[in-house]
């Protein structure tokens, strides 16, 4: 661990632990929430929880860990991943179950990144080793489309257009019982779950976080809802709905039923990235992309469909 002292500037004053301490040090809100739960942020030598307000003034002493190695691409053939479009600024993916998006510490699972190394595409040099060309991602369980960006012009393009939330974000996902209303909005901030780091939960506090849904279709057992993101936290969808009491079908993690995912044949949460559509790097034009349900969650769908 290595430690930092440093006062807090007028410009802070007010402004919360988590949020402030992000902004001085250029780490993520989350990161810094972290510290302050193991006790690494100290303002005038005292503990200071992550929604604590800042004083300008007060001494701020942080404790910072050292920082993680870099994790290698290993370039291998992804089953079962498909290129929907490839051209010199981007390269669009279906990405299938079990995947994760690139490398992270502890994951030994296949990456999309080392997919498309393997396929011999040169993808933008922007971000970080492992995450370079990354400008959004897709949980390993979550299939469906996703956008790389192979120019480094692409990359700033695409991650401004994600952060000024222009890209159009089209999710399906098959969720217990009956959302009521079945057309709706859900507006509810999210941060890490306050006693299991491995998940992230409705919290006070938490970053915004807003859900636009409709229900499509309606099972005597669940629906399948049509989802449009305004915002694009982690896990947001699952933890929205599981918020309403509706998780997404097969998702244990978020309190789904496991007896029902067993019957429908399913491992995973029923979550497909449906579709994706952004002006495109190169001339502003719209372009959209779809992707179709993977076998698994079609099987689960027919299973429904067959007992309704």
């Amino acid at each position: 661990m290595s430690s930092r002292m440093l006062p807090v500037p007028d410009g802070l004053d007010g402004m919360r632990v988590d949020a402030g301490l992000a902004k001085l040090l250029g780490l993520s809100r989350t990161v810094v929430a972290e510290l302050a739960v193991a006790g690494d942020v100290l303002l005038d030598g005292r503990p200071a929880g992550k929604s604590d307000r800042l004083v300008a003034g007060s001494l701020l002493e942080v404790s910072l860990p050292e920082p993680d190695a870099p994790v290698d691409v290993v370039a291998e053939p992804v089953e079962g991943m498909t290129i929907l479009h490839e051209d010199d600024d981007i390269v669009v993916v279906d990405k299938p179950v079990g995947v994760a998006v690139h490398p992270s510490p502890g994951w030994t699972g296949p990456t999309v990144v080392g997919g498309l190394a393997a396929a011999g595409l040169r993808i933008s040099t922007s971000g970080a080793a492992e995450r370079q060309g990354v400008v959004h991602r897709l949980d390993a369980g979550t299939t469906g489309v996703m956008v790389v960006a192979k120019s480094e012009y692409a990359y700033s393009v695409l991650k401004r257009a994600f952060k000024e939330r222009t890209v159009s974000k089209g999710y399906h996902a098959l969720v217990q019982g009956h959302p009521d209303p079945t057309r709706g909005t859900i507006d509810a901030p999210i941060d890490r779950h306050p006693r299991h780091d491995y998940k992230f939960a409705v919290v006070s506090g938490g970053r915004p976080s807003v859900t636009h849904y409709e229900v499509t279709e309606a099972f005597r057992a669940a629906s399948l809802v049509d989802i449009r993101l305004e915002t694009g936290r982690t896990h947001q969808i699952r933890v929205h709905f599981s918020a309403m009491r509706h998780p997404c079908v097969g998702d244990l993690t978020y309190g789904a039923d496991p007896v029902l995912a067993r019957k429908l044949g399913l491992s995973r949460q029923w979550l497909h990235a449906r579709k994706l559509g952004f002006a495109h790097p190169s001339d502003g034009r719209w372009v959209e992309f779809t992707s179709e349900y993977p076998a698994d969650l079609a099987k689960a769908l027919e299973v429904l469909r067959a007992e309704s």
